[in-house]
């Protein structure tokens, strides 16, 4: 099971912060940093000191980082043409020898958008597949042969393709509930399909409906790596556990409940349950940037139990 390191930067991050929080990603082994795309904050408080770009804070880890993979979950098609996302995205796997992947999503909240002048159009999935046909189309053209493409939202006449990112092939990751369409998406674009906060038994099922679909589409159901995303809170004992509920806002029994929670052993044994839906890989959406033994105490008391 590989564990990676999933921020909310929204809920009030600067990038010295997220910095701290990718080291330390890094240092106690890891597998990847990985930040929420989104410029509001959620529910109560300031945001201050405001939100961060995804993309350029990725571009940063990415010259201050050596191991670790970096990506999104997920950026907002909403928020970028698709021709500009496939150049910030192979730019960043230049920069950081290649240990970029792409999350993308087709963008939901709406009050973001209103709040920066960002346009949200009603028909953000047939966008989204649109745009993924785009990004991938312009990496996978040969160099030296041009790109186009004619949809109903998007036309690129003549796109020389370029730059290519530093991967053969970066890895492409599309997630959600979705019971029809998101199956069907993953199963034409995906590396990765994530289920995000989602129960075991709702995993197990939406894994199903993906694993059918990508057979449906002749892939090898296996080929995909399947993941969940879900908000942890470990301590060493119950008063440890209860002050990292408190300082997210949280409580500990809604906690246990929806996300990873409690002692190292119950985490482990939860994270158990989560593999045999066939999950291989967690994000653990960590939403106090500030509590690096956090990590560590994942890190030693449960990552090591997971090899």
């Amino acid at each position: 099971m590989d564990l990676r390191i999933f921020t909310e930067p929204q809920q009030g991050a600067t990038y010295d912060t997220l910095l701290a929080v990718a080291k330390a990603t890094e240092d106690l082994d890891f597998d990847a940093f990985f930040r929420s795309d989104h410029y509001l904050r959620m529910g109560e408080g300031d945001g201050l000191p405001g939100p961060t770009d995804a993309w350029i804070t990725l571009a940063g880890l990415a010259r201050e980082t050596r191991r670790i993979r970096l990506g999104t979950l997920m950026t907002a098609a909403t928020f970028r043409l698709p021709g500009v996302l496939a150049v910030q995205v192979a730019q960043v796997d230049q920069m950081s020898g290649g240990r970029v992947e792409l999350g993308l999503g087709a963008g939901w909240f709406e009050d973001e958008h209103k709040a920066y002048g960002i346009p949200f159009p009603k028909e953000k999935f047939a966008r989204l597949e649109e745009q993924l046909a785009i990004v991938t189309g312009l990496w996978a053209t040969e160099t030296g042969k041009t790109f186009d493409f004619r949809g109903t939202y998007y036309e690129l006449t003549g796109s020389p393709a370029l730059p290519k990112p530093a991967q053969a092939k970066v890895p492409v990751l599309i997630g959600g509930h979705g019971a029809t369409r998101t199956p069907r998406l993953a199963a034409q674009y995906a590396d990765e399909f994530n289920i995000p906060f989602a129960s075991i038994e709702d995993s197990a099922r939406q894994f199903g409906r993906v694993r059918a679909a990508a057979e449906a589409a002749g892939r090898r159901p296996d080929d995909l790596t399947y993941s969940n995303a879900l908000v942890v809170c470990v301590g060493r004992d119950d008063q440890e556990v209860a002050r990292r509920a408190a300082a997210i806002g949280r409580e500990v029994g809604e906690l246990k409940a929806n996300g990873l929670a409690g002692s190292p052993a119950e985490v482990v044994d939860k994270i158990g349950r989560y593999a045999e839906t066939g999950s291989s890989r967690i994000y653990l959406q960590i939403l106090d940037l500030t509590d690096l033994d956090h990590l560590e105490l994942i890190s030693s008391q449960v990552q090591s139990q997971l090899s």
